[in-house]
């Protein structure tokens, strides 16, 4: 049997990085924040907006939505678990929620830089959102972390911070966001 150990050790240790990589490959890229998981929120019809109004509306819709997954995903994957000390050695299910951690920090962080992408459509929103670009820009790396074991309360404390930093510029800009939790395969992708 002791051998058994470090060979699931290597494998998890592959799949977990396997993961973190396809997730952070699926998640990347899209800095115009139009994507499938924003398009149900926006213009479903596939038209451009004709008006500067209607551009606004819109932009402001998708920031809403994609800031309200990014919550939602921060908060049910990441602080949650953190506080109820899931992420601690020796834990109960603590390697599942490391790479659940991983997933949704890379998600969260695709989703807020695509609801600060959103954010650029409306004047308002545009200023109150533009600040925070540099802690959107500060949580990029940290789905390896988790995927690694390696993040701290530091790292949660960050994600804690940088949310609820964009609900705040959301809700003084006219465009109060909630958590939304997405599902598990808005998660992979």
């Amino acid at each position: 049997m002791p051998r058994t150990a470090p060979l699931r050790s290597l494998v998890v240790s592959v799949l977990l990085c396997c993961t973190v990589l396809a997730a952070t490959t699926a998640c990347g890229g899209d800095d115009s924040g139009s994507s499938s998981s924003s398009a149900s929120a926006g213009n479903s019809t596939g038209a451009s907006p004709t008006t500067s109004a209607q551009a606004q509306k819109y932009a402001k819709t998708k920031f809403v939505a994609n800031a309200g997954l990014a919550a939602g995903a921060a908060y049910q994957w990441i602080v949650k678990p953190y506080r109820a000390g899931t992420f601690k050695k020796g834990a109960h299910g603590r390697k599942f929620a490391l790479v659940k951690a991983g997933l949704a920090s890379a998600f969260a962080f695709n989703r807020l830089k695509a609801a600060a992408g959103n954010a650029k459509g409306d004047p308002l929103l545009s200023k109150a959102v533009a600040p925070l670009t540099a802690g959107i820009a500060s949580l990029e790396g940290l789905a390896a972390k988790f995927g690694k074991g390696e993040a701290g309360a530091g790292d949660v404390g960050a994600v804690e911070d940088v949310i609820n930093s964009v609900k705040d510029a959301g809700k003084s800009a006219g465009a109060e966001v909630t958590d939304k939790v997405p599902s598990t395969s808005q998660l992979t992708g």
